[in-house]
């Protein structure tokens, strides 16, 4: 009898020594997961902060080359380069927002991989 209770508290010690090293193995996890999600998003939002600066610096520029116009002819071509730059330059920029959005979202998810892979089996 005596041994089968040492069994049985032996056991239940492992189970709850299990549960510390799940507990401490999902909070590291976690921890990684949130650091990236930190560095990208201050990434994406450098990006952001680049893109709305140099957006403000051609919107100024075209304002200029729109008021220095001598005729009509020459503001709407100013101004249809500009549209033209602005539009080019936006859909750029969102396509590399997208990559920026997918890469975070790879690196998000590469703490739980490992675990994905050992609950597949």
């Amino acid at each position: 009898m005596y041994t089968q209770l040492t069994n049985k508290g032996t056991d239940m010690l492992n189970n709850i020594e299990d549960m510390q090293k799940l507990g401490k193995d999902n909070m590291d996890m976690a921890m990684e997961s949130f650091g990236s999600v930190t560095k990208g998003m201050q990434a994406i939002a450098a990006e952001v902060a680049d893109y709305q600066k140099k957006s403000f610096e051609d919107g100024s520029a075209a304002v200029e080359k729109l008021v220095a116009s001598k005729t009509l002819d020459k503001a709407f071509e100013a101004q249809a380069d500009y549209m033209k730059t602005s539009y080019e330059g936006f859909v750029s920029q969102m396509t590399k927002i997208g990559e920026m959005v997918t890469d975070l979202s790879k690196d998000v998810y590469k703490p739980y991989e490992g675990l994905m892979g050992k609950m597949s089996k």
